[in-house]
C-alpha cells in the first residue's frame, strides 16, 4: 500500500508538467500576438497558483487559443479578395495572426497591415515563391515546388535582392501563360489572352488558376479542378514552365533575407522525400503537415525524419467553392506556434538590425519611407531632418516590435552609427 501511495503523486506530477509547458507556450504566443503588454497579476490570480506567474496572467485573459493563419492569398496573386477583405474575413473567423502569402509578390502586405490595425491583428509579411526541383539543375526541367517565406514586421532585409527574384518569376509567368494558351489552341480549346488578363486583374502576373477560370467561363470545363485535371496539371497537355529558380536558390534567398522557409503542400509532390532532402540540405526550416482535414498521413514522419518544424494553413483563396477550407480553418497547437515563434523571432530581429544598419549608411526621409514599407503608415516630410539616431531607431521599433522584443534586441551599435551619420 505504501508504494502505491508514493506512486500517485509521481503520476500526478507527470500529468501536470505538460499542462504547465502548454500554459507557458500560450503565454509566450499571446504576448507576441497582442502588441499591448499583459496586465500585472492581481490577487485574483491566487487561485491559479499551480501555474507559473506568466501563465496565471494568461489564464485571466480568457480563452485557450491564439489562432494563426499561415497560408492565405489575396487578389494580388490568384485569390478573390482584396487584402483588406481577407483581413476582415480572418478577423470574423477569430484569426489573431495572419500570414499573407501571395504567389511571388508582397504587394498586398501594406494594405493588409493597415487593415489589421483596425482589428488589433498581427500580419506576418509572407510570400509563396514558385520554384522547381531539378536534381541536375537543368533549366526548363524539374518538378514545380512552392516555398513559403515568413518575415518579421520589418519585412525582408535586402528587400531589393528578393524583389528582383520575385519580379523575374512574375515576368516568366506572362511568357508561361502565353505558351499555355498556345498549347490550348493546338488542342482546339482557344482562350483569348485578354480574357485571362481580365480575370487576373491589373498588375497581376497570370497563373494557372486564372487560365482555369477562363476555361470555365468559356464553357470548356465545368470547374477549375477539371481544368487542371484535363489540361493544366503538371503532366497536362497544356502545361508549360516559366522562369522559376531552383528550390535550393529560393531557400537560401529566404535565409539570407531574414525569413523562415517552409515547404508548401508537400502532398502534391511526386517524390516528396527527395525534394525535402534537397531542401533540408539548403536550409529549409519547416514544412506543411496540417490541413483543415487534419494531419496528412506520412508527412509528419517526413518532417521528423529531416528535423523540420510542422506547420500548416488553409491555403485560402476565397473562390467560394464547397471544397475550399475557410481562412483560419487549420488550428495549430499552441506548442507548435510557440516553437515557430521561438525559431523566427531571433531571425526577424537580426533582419531588423541589418535593415537599420544599412539605413545608417544613407539616412534620409526617403530611405526611411522605404524601410518602413511593411510597417506602420508614417507621414514623413521629405525635407525634415532627423534629430538623432535614437529617433529613427525608436520610430522603427514602434512599427516593428512588441514590448519584449524591444528589451531583447541590442541596438546600441545601430544608434551609434545613425547618430554619427546624421551629424555628418
Amino acid at each position: 500500500m505504501g508504494s502505491k501511495k508514493r506512486a500517485k503523486p509521481s503520476r500526478g506530477k507527470k500529468r501536470a508538467r505538460p499542462c504547465a509547458d502548454q500554459a507557458l507556450a500560450l503565454e509566450y504566443v499571446r504576448a507576441w500576438a497582442h502588441p499591448a503588454p499583459p496586465p500585472e497579476p492581481s490577487t485574483a490570480d491566487a487561485g491559479n497558483s499551480f501555474l507559473p506567474p506568466q501563465a496565471a496572467r494568461m489564464a485571466r485573459g480568457g480563452g485557450g487559443n491564439v489562432l494563426f493563419e499561415l497560408h492565405s492569398h489575396s487578389k494580388h496573386s490568384d485569390g478573390f479578395l482584396s487584402p483588406s477583405a481577407l483581413v476582415e474575413r480572418a478577423h470574423r473567423n477569430g484569426v489573431k495572426v495572419l500570414a499573407l502569402t501571395d504567389h511571388d509578390t508582397m504587394a498586398g502586405i501594406p494594405e493588409a497591415m493597415s487593415a489589421a490595425r483596425k482589428f488589433g491583428m498581427r500580419i506576418i509579411p509572407g510570400v509563396e515563391i514558385s520554384a522547381v526541383h531539378s536534381p541536375r539543375q537543368i533549366p526548363g526541367s524539374g518538378e514545380p515546388v512552392h516555398i513559403l517565406a515568413y518575415y518579421g514586421m520589418c519585412g525582408p532585409s535586402r528587400f531589393d535582392e528578393l524583389d528582383s527574384m520575385l519580379l523575374n518569376i512574375r515576368d516568366g509567368r506572362f511568357l508561361r501563360a502565353k505558351n499555355m494558351l498556345a498549347k490550348l489552341n493546338t488542342l482546339k480549346v482557344p482562350i483569348k489572352w485578354e480574357h485571362v488578363m481580365k480575370i487576373a486583374g491589373e498588375g497581376v502576373a497570370p497563373g494557372r488558376p486564372h487560365i482555369a477560370r477562363a476555361l470555365v467561363e468559356a464553357g470548356y470545363v465545368d470547374n477549375v479542378r477539371e481544368a487542371f485535371n484535363k489540361y493544366l496539371g503538371n503532366d497536362g497537355p497544356a502545361y508549360a514552365t516559366g522562369s522559376e529558380p531552383f528550390i535550393e536558390t529560393v531557400v537560401q534567398m529566404i535565409s539570407r533575407t531574414g525569413g523562415i522557409s517552409a515547404l508548401a503542400h508537400p502532398w502534391s509532390l511526386k517524390n516528396p522525400d527527395a525534394v525535402i532532402r534537397s531542401l533540408k540540405s539548403a536550409g529549409l526550416d519547416a514544412m506543411e503537415v496540417y490541413r483543415s482535414d487534419g494531419k496528412v498521413d506520412g508527412f509528419s514522419e517526413l518532417a521528423e525524419k529531416y528535423g523540420l518544424l510542422k506547420l500548416g494553413g488553409s491555403d485560402f483563396h476565397g473562390n467560394g467553392t464547397k471544397d475550399e477550407s475557410d481562412v483560419g480553418a487549420v488550428k495549430l497547437a499552441i506548442t507548435t506556434l510557440s516553437s515557430f515563434l521561438e525559431m523566427a523571432r531571433p531571425i526577424w530581429c537580426s533582419a531588423m538590425k541589418d535593415i537599420l544598419l544599412k539605413f545608417a549608411e544613407a539616412p534620409s526621409a526617403a530611405n526611411l519611407g522605404k524601410i518602413l514599407k511593411f510597417g506602420q503608415v508614417v507621414s514623413l516630410d521629405g525635407s525634415a531632418p532627423f534629430d538623432s539616431g535614437t529617433d529613427v531607431v525608436n520610430l522603427c521599433l514602434t512599427s516593428w516590435l512588441n514590448y519584449d522584443d524591444m528589451e531583447a534586441v541590442e541596438l546600441e551599435e545601430v544608434r551609434s552609427k545613425l547618430a554619427c551619420a546624421i551629424k555628418a
